[in-house]
């Protein structure tokens, strides 16, 4: 571990996806506007958090020595990037950081690489009494390949990432649908693998916890996303052109605003992803979605260890109506991570 003195501020080795490489991610291919604002808005933020000292570390090629010679006593691992920007990579940046012996803030490469498969993640779930849609696992290079039983349906890989693979036509509503849009899912995914689920129309809430089992969680106010300006035509559902494409009424007609959800349903809600956190070995901070069924009950539909740190993304925007700023929500999630190693002790006077 990286040392710091017991009086003197807290050495913070900020690490981020490398600007010199491309993105993907990003609509020109890489870094642009909203990923330079995203790290200056960061930078102002964590500038006003007293007791730390903050340096930042984006150069991948020299990662591992620069961060060698750092030693900082505490990571702020917001690479959700990947290492070099390769999303397949983004259980690799803690193991970086294990390797070097560099505590650090969020999930190991563990719990990462489980989340990632959305299917161990339902499984998982219902093992634990989740409620879970309906779904069937699909091996999309077998012949003839798996059909859904039920229409509509949703068809979506089973691991990846920033809801890649999810389009329009990802809902389908006959044979002829699913194969087409299975079809091109192979032509597009290194892991060819899918899943078939119920299409859940019910409101859709994301909940956002910051902390650690042993020392009990901030569970921020949730989440519901509004569909209502979407085109009828289109599917109520969050794309990968919600995050990616300016251009698409998924990025310029869905909203977010906070859900108004009755007592009982918020407890099991707040149950379920206490419970996953724990069971999946998240660790810090997580976002976890739910959708409802025609039933109303909530059903788990993905579970992200690193939901985006932008200043203006779900975890902020449900931060703030927490009454947390994007500083105060930063250093919950760096108290939550010197906790959980034993820093604040001893860097802190046990704060």
């Amino acid at each position: 571990m990286g040392e710091t003195s017991p009086h003197g501020p807290v050495n913070v080795a900020v690490l981020l996806g490398d600007p010199r490489y491309p993105y993907p991610y990003a609509p020109d291919g890489r870094f642009g506007e909203e990923e330079y604002t995203g790290v200056e808005r960061l930078r102002t933020a964590l500038a006003n958090l007293n007791g730390y000292r903050f340096t930042y570390f984006d150069d991948h090629d020299r990662l591992f020595e620069s961060l060698k010679a750092a030693r900082p006593a505490l990571v702020l691992n917001l690479c959700d990037t990947g290492f070099r920007n390769n999303w397949d990579y983004e259980r690799n940046v803690p193991a970086l950081l294990e390797i070097l012996e560099l505590p650090y803030t969020g999930s190991d490469p563990m719990a990462i690489s489980v989340s990632t498969d959305k299917a161990l993640v339902r499984a998982a779930a219902a093992t634990l009494g989740i409620p879970v849609p309906n779904e069937t696992y699909v091996d999309l290079t077998a012949d003839p390949p798996v059909m859904p039983v039920l229409y509509p349906a949703i068809i979506k890989p089973n691991a990846s990432g920033g809801s890649f693979g999810i389009t329009k036509d990802c809902v389908v509503n006959d044979a002829v649908e699913a194969e087409a849009y299975m079809a091109w899912l192979r032509s597009v995914l290194e892991i060819p693998q899918a899943l078939i689920q119920d299409m859940l129309t019910g409101t859709e809430f994301t909940v956002g916890l910051i902390g650690n089992p042993a020392d009990g969680f901030t569970v921020l106010p949730p989440l519901e996303v509004d569909y209502s300006a979407l085109d009828p035509e289109l599917p109520p559902i969050l794309t990968y052109a919600s995050k990616a494409d300016p251009e698409s009424p998924y990025w310029s007609k869905l909203q977010f605003r906070q859900a108004d959800i009755d007592d009982i349903t918020w407890a099991k809600l707040v149950e379920h992803c206490s419970r996953l956190f724990t069971r999946l070995g998240f660790r810090d901070y997580a976002r976890i979605d739910f959708r409802c069924g025609p039933d109303g009950e909530p059903r788990l539909i993905d579970a992200n260890t690193n939901p985006t740190w932008y200043w203006d993304g779900k975890m902020a925007m449900m931060a703030e109506w927490a009454g947390y700023d994007y500083a105060a929500m930063m250093e919950l999630m760096l108290k939550a991570a010197e906790r959980r190693v034993g820093l604040a002790r001893a860097s802190n006077g046990g704060l």
